[in-house]
């Protein structure tokens, strides 16, 4: 057995931390092509469950959450008071890459240099496994505030995506059955998936308050992330970028 190999095992059994390991395969990609499947296991393992940070309020995301979903962007949403950006969420795009660079393959003749429309119109319109993750930073923030920023935001959304027409009724079903009892604090995380079959499932806390079937209540949401009024332009870049290196 050689040197490397004997250095691997070690590396198993003596259970140096996974950050480490990560670090090395990253200078080293080539020793850890060649190392033993015991190595690649644990490394496999450390990357799923390593995290990035959103640089401006130091909130934490995990590349591989589950369900096949990776990490491709992150972001910050403010809101404007008076003259000043008040910070509201952290969040982290997620996406099935996998399924979306088939779609992307199968709808596009020559995959772009960069980000275009076209590219990110394809993401906002297929029912390709997606997520947003949102990570309250605003400390005073209910649900009741929560709700309405929501509905206000997703409801314009919806407007630009249905000819100008509005759809109360609809917007509503998403955080409508969101209790006002659920407390919400610094750290707390509302995730909103997009499944395929265009459904749209929103968890507050770990808790599942509405499951709803709309393209068009899809798509506006993920339309407010990255379409051409961006929440966090900076995010959406990213985004294409992360989509564009999968070719």
């Amino acid at each position: 057995m050689s040197t490397t190999v004997e250095k691997s095992i070690v590396v198993v059994e003596t259970a140096i931390p996974k950050e480490v390991l990560i670090e090395e395969a990253k200078e080293e990609e080539s020793v850890l092509r060649e190392a033993p499947k015991e190595v690649k296991d644990v490394v496999d393992q450390a990357r799923e469950e390593s995290s990035e940070i959103e640089p401006k309020t130091r909130v934490s995301f995990p590349i591989k959450p589950y369900n096949g979903l990776q990490l491709n962007s992150l972001g910050l949403r403010k809101k404007q008071v008076l003259t000043i950006g008040v910070k509201i969420y952290a969040f982290g795009i997620y996406m099935d890459n996998k399924a979306m660079k088939d779609v992307v393959t199968s709808k596009m003749e020559k995959v772009p240099e960069k980000p275009t429309k076209e590219l990110y119109e394809l993401v906002i319109n297929s029912d390709v496994l997606a997520m947003v993750r949102l990570v309250i930073v605003f400390p005073a923030l209910t649900m009741s505030m929560v709700r309405k920023q929501f509905d206000e935001g997703i409801g314009g959304s919806v407007k630009k995506l249905n000819g100008g027409k509005t759809d109360e009724e609809l917007v509503s079903k998403v955080m409508g059955a969101a209790k006002d009892s659920i407390k919400l604090s610094s750290g707390s995380v509302i995730e909103i998936t997009r499944l395929p079959g265009y459904i749209l499932q929103t968890k507050v806390k770990g808790e599942l308050v509405s499951s709803v079937e709309s393209e068009l209540l899809c798509r506006a949401y993920f339309n407010m992330y990255l379409g051409d009024e961006p929440f966090d332009k900076v995010a959406k870049e990213g985004f294409g970028k992360s989509l564009i290196n999968l070719f």
